[in-house]
């Protein structure tokens, strides 16, 4: 079966770019917690694609955080998770429609804002 490539993806790609950037390690800096965010393609929690955005060493990776426990775990679907990187959506207002749930410290989650991405590119 064929691996569902997730709009997702591309974010985490140019957000290891962000992280080697002066802005990311800036980040790295003020913010230092691990986030683990598990994107659904349809409905949260089945076919799971997780990436641990690591702002306390600037890495993001494919895949379960190995390290012990990430300091919060986010679950989207694909097309929310979007709209909430990009700004289009508040987290709160994911997180009170159940397009976003939380595990772990929710102090450590409230700091997971759009800020943290890169800005799309203006065409």
């Amino acid at each position: 079966m064929a691996t569902t490539e997730l709009k997702s993806d591309n974010l985490f790609e140019t957000m290891k770019l962000h992280l080697a950037s002066d802005a990311g390690k800036d980040l790295t800096k003020k913010i230092g917690l691990v986030y683990q965010i598990n994107i659904s393609p349809k409905k949260i929690g089945i076919d799971e694609v997780s990436y641990v955005v690591d702002l306390k060493k600037g890495e993001v990776t494919k895949g379960k955080y190995e390290g012990g426990k990430p300091d919060a775990i986010f679950s989207f679907k694909d097309d929310d998770f979007i709209k909430v990187a990009t700004g289009k959506m508040n987290p709160q207002i994911a997180f009170m429609r159940g397009a976003m749930k939380i595990k772990g410290s929710l102090s450590a989650a409230q700091k997971f804002t759009p800020d943290i991405f890169p800005k799309p590119a203006k065409m």
